[in-house]
């Protein structure tokens, strides 16, 4: 048994395959609504990305009690060409 293999194998009767059809849309329909939102939200995430960099690399973040450390502006990440943020939703696809 490995940890990647996620599928028990069972039988369903036609009235839980028609429940779990259901489910499957409605889970669907949930994601695509939050999709969207959070596609919405990028221009205020990437204001949030800002202020949290220009936070840790001004103020600085607590690495231990009283200790701050300032993290320089070249070593802060940079965003790779064409990326965009995604929402991840792992739903079991049966034999994956």
């Amino acid at each position: 048994m490995t940890f990647k293999n996620l599928f028990i194998d069972h039988e369903r009767s036609k009235e839980e395959e028609e429940w779990v059809r259901e489910e499957i849309a409605e889970q669907e329909q949930r994601f695509a609504k939050i999709d969207a939102q959070m596609n919405d939200l990028a221009p205020v995430r990437a204001k949030w990305y800002e202020e949290f960099f220009d936070r840790i690399s001004l103020r600085g973040f607590n690495a231990d009690g009283d200790q701050k450390v300032k993290i320089k502006r070249e070593d802060l990440p940079v965003k790779p060409e064409g990326r965009e943020d995604r929402v991840v939703w792992k739903y079991g696809v049966d034999g994956e």
